[in-house]
């Protein structure tokens, strides 16, 4: 059973009792926050589309952390032109504490299925007199 998230604008595959590192989220330490699903995978289930409001994610953010360190440099040849700057991303890094379906019927994942068959419409003529 897994679920894909989307947090800080990107797409994470979750499962329950796994962390990760997503972009910082303006709650405190030990904070649980539901996370937005896009789509829920159990078995042969797939649940996406208007089905999503019975998928529940949720998360506990273990802590607030900072990313490597990233150098910049700027240099543009035979003008003295030079620029060396740092950057540190903000992180959270969170838990996936629960990974639940709500009520309701989930659509089983599509295999074979058949259109359904149409017969060609005949049209007669008729005399115009």
């Amino acid at each position: 059973m897994y679920a894909i998230i989307k947090t800080g604008g990107k797409q994470y595959r979750v499962q329950e009792g796994e962390w990760l590192l997503v972009e910082r989220l303006p709650v405190d330490d030990g904070a649980t926050i539901t996370l937005d699903p896009l789509l829920y995978v159990d078995g042969d289930n797939v649940v996406d589309g208007d089905d999503l409001a019975q998928v529940t994610v949720e998360a506990k953010v273990l802590a607030h952390e900072r990313g490597p360190k990233l150098r910049v440099v700027k240099f543009k040849p035979k003008r003295g032109y030079k620029r060396r700057n740092g950057h540190r991303q903000e992180l959270s890094r969170i838990e996936i504490t629960s990974l639940a379906l709500g009520s309701g019927d989930s659509r089983p994942r599509a295999t074979a299925a058949s259109a359904p068959s149409e017969e060609p419409a005949t049209t007669e003529a008729s005399d115009g007199a």
